[in-house]
This record gives structure tokens, sequence and C-alpha cells, in this order.
């Protein structure tokens, strides 16, 4: 009798979720390309916007990925997705600030990557585009803030874009149709445990 009660109750809560869920999803009758932001100090903003890229690559779907502080080429997801058809990559970054040390080469590396995003941004025939830790660029001041969200917000209808890196600007963020805020809850780096192949790179 317990468990007739308890599937009953059960099957009672379900059937109330399926009605809340129907409904929202009959709500959502708008198609349109998105914008969404990635940020937090928890790890996991690259490698979740790549997920997404593997995900629009099964649909059929052209995309494109920028990458404005990475300047190595040895990273699994690179040497992944450049064996795929439908792929444009662009490592557009020279390595970390901290190795470079040079606040006039930075702005200008990353003005440089810029106008090939506008290019992507311009191209309907790219479904996804990546653009991986640009909060950086915005947030040091070697990108203007309001051109970029310029850009953003004129690009063709159906495109998505999706952003990552730490400190999103606020900006960015209200424009935006999705943000996502990953949380550092424990990393095994601060541990004394390196960056790991499959894992980190």
């Amino acid at each position: 009798m317990i468990e007739s009660d308890r599937a009953e109750r059960y099957r009672t809560r379900m059937q109330r979720k399926k009605e809340v869920i129907d409904e929202a999803i009959a709500r959502a009758n708008r198609e349109q390309g998105l914008l969404l932001i990635l940020t937090g100090n928890g790890k996991g903003k690259s490698s979740s916007a790549f997920g997404m890229l593997a995900r629009a690559l099964g649909h059929d779907m052209r995309v494109g990925v920028a990458q404005f502080i990475k300047g190595r080429s040895d990273t699994g997801e690179e040497a992944f997705f450049r064996k795929q058809n439908d792929v444009i990559w662009h490592v557009l970054g020279e390595g970390f600030t901290w190795d470079t040390q040079n606040l006039q080469r930075d702005t200008e590396t990353a003005q440089r990557g810029w106008i090939i995003v506008q290019e992507m941004l311009c191209d309907p025939s790219i479904n996804l585009i990546v653009l991986d830790e640009l909060t950086y660029p915005l947030k040091f001041g070697w990108l203007d803030l309001t051109a970029v969200l310029n850009d953003l917000k004129n690009r063709p209808t159906m495109q998505h874009v999706v952003i990552t890196g730490r400190g999103a600007p606020d900006a960015l963020c209200e424009i935006a149709d999705t943000v996502t805020e990953m949380t550092d809850v424990k990393h095994a780096f601060r541990n004394g445990v390196q960056a790991q192949k499959g894992i980190d790179l």
C-alpha cells in the first residue's frame, strides 16, 4: 500500500512537471541566433563552448573559433576540430599576458584579431562562432567595448556566438541571451597538479 501511494504521488508530481515544461516549450516560439556568455572563475568555460561546437557540427553547421589569449597550437581541442570539415580556426593571441608583458603589443595583437572576427561576424554561412577568452581584451581595454557590442548586435540574424572568459563586462552580459557563471569550488592545480593533456589542454 505504501509503495502504491508513493508511486501515485510520483506520477502526479511528474504529470504536473510535464504540464509546466510543455507550457514553457509552447511559449518559446521564436527562433534566432543566440549570444551566450560563459564566465566566472571556475574551470570549464572553453570546454563548454567546444562542446557546443561539436554539437553544431553534428547538425552539419559551419563553425568558427577565434582564440584571443592562447598563443599555442597544440591543444587537444584544436588538434581535433582542425580535422573536421566546416571548421574555421584562428589562434589570435601570443600567450598569456604575464608572458608577453607588453601592453602595446597585446593591444595591437587583439585589434588585429578583432578585424578577423569582424569578417566572421559578417558571414551568414558561419552558423556558430566561439570567441574564446574575449573577455580579457575587453577587460584590459585592448578592444573598444562599444565597438565590439555594436559588431555583435549587427551580426547575421541566425548566427550564434559564444564568448568565454572570466570577468565578462556587465554591458556584454546585458545584451546576451544566456549568461552562465562557472564557480570555482576546488582545482587540482592549487594542490600542485600540473595541467593534464585531455583535461586542461
